[in-house]
């Protein structure tokens, strides 16, 4: 059921360019069994480091959001492994829980090292990569959302079962391991008692180890095994690892007042708060949803350096990330359960997974050839 995921991505993602924006690719809207879904990616890196995937069958939904740093190698390896890990394990335990979704995660994590050991010795630079990695599943009317980063998982919600339908109220179901957050540089420094300068703050920025900014993450074995560590040659040594791929899970019952989901890449949210996105989708047509939010974070970008939208979509990838990072979004519309579609598909039909393309600027590049 999960090979459409597996194999190579051309081949599992449908959608189009950005309408002028050759760094942006979306997929305007798509059914499930529990209502339509909706995906947009821009393009910002000389190589896109940003990847999301969709899978949908009539037993259970999952959503990846991976923002990838110090190189695309992380969040691609996630985007062919950590769905079908989740399959495996769920099919094992009989179903989906916060152990099978940590054990997929575990499993990500170390199939990444092996593939960092072999490659090390031709490609040192590879255990410096890592990604943030979020997660949505649900199944049977459970939703879990699970991350490492700062990616971020945002409820759309009535204020009651009862409520108006032109209200709507933002509720973070993810954490974001950034030391940005003080929570979480108390969280490491409470770890590492002996090293006064575990966190550092430098040009007004947070930083581990004056390094990075997340504390959590698929990858950046550099920062996390004694082997990598010793041989790296940082500039400033560390005496333990200083990340983890931990992921924190949340479980939670869906409920009649909840509308709808948006994962995201916190290049969206650097833009936008999570009230103001929840009120962009609620107040929009549900038909290019995800592109709406992400030529939003744009405008929001543009707006900062006095330029407008049509400025920023001129820029070339790579000068591009001075402006915004890469984005990606994915909405969930929550309002239509298998049992009231009345016959207008099929089971088969809801058997999908949908992905980005792993590069937008050579694919719309190659669409305008053609």
């Amino acid at each position: 059921m999960l090979e459409m995921c597996t194999r190579p991505l051309e081949m599992c993602f449908g959608g189009g360019g950005g309408g002028g924006d050759e760094l942006l690719w979306h997929m305007d809207l798509k059914p499930y069994v529990s209502g339509d879904y909706s995906i947009a990616v821009v393009q910002a890196n000389s190589s896109l480091e940003d990847q999301g995937q969709v899978f949908t069958s009539p037993s259970a939904t999952y959503v990846g959001v991976y923002d990838g740093h110090g190189g695309p190698e992380a969040s691609r390896f996630i985007t062919q492994h950590l769905f079908p890990f989740l399959h495996k394990f769920a099919s094992e335990h009989g179903g989906l829980s916060a152990e099978v979704i940590k054990k997929a995660f575990d499993a990500t994590e170390e199939e990444f090292l092996h593939l960092v050991k072999r490659s090390w010795p031709g490609r040192p630079q590879i255990a410096s990569v890592g990604s943030c990695c979020l997660v949505g599943a649900i199944a049977n009317d459970v939703l879990y959302v699970a991350n490492l980063g700062d990616s971020r998982a945002v409820l759309g919600r009535r204020v009651s079962p009862n409520g108006p339908n032109n209200q709507v109220v933002a509720e973070r179901l993810s954490t974001d391991h950034n030391v940005a957050v003080e929570e979480v540089r108390k969280e490491v420094v409470a770890l590492h008692p002996d090293d006064s300068h575990i966190v550092v703050y430098n040009h007004g920025v947070w930083r581990i180890k004056g390094i990075i900014q997340v504390s959590r993450s698929i990858g950046d074995m550099y920062l996390k095994k004694p082997e990598f560590i010793h041989q790296f040659g940082l500039p400033i040594p560390l005496k333990r690892p200083v990340m983890t791929a931990e992921p924190s899970i949340l479980s939670r019952k869906l409920k009649p007042q909840d509308l709808f989901l948006i994962f995201a890449s916190d290049g969206l949210w650097e833009q936008l708060s999570d009230q103001v996105a929840c009120e962009i989708v609620l107040k929009s047509p549900r038909v290019g949803i995800a592109r709406r939010l992400v030529r939003a974070a744009v405008q929001e970008a543009a707006k900062k350096r006095e330029m407008r939208y049509d400025d920023i979509k001129r820029i070339e990838k790579g000068v591009r990330r001075h402006f915004h990072d890469d984005i990606t979004v994915v909405v969930i519309y929550l309002d239509h359960p298998l049992s009231s579609s009345n016959g207008r598909f099929k089971e088969d039909d809801f058997i999908d997974c949908t992905s980005a393309p792993v590069d937008i600027f050579s694919l719309n590049a190659d669409e305008a050839d053609d």
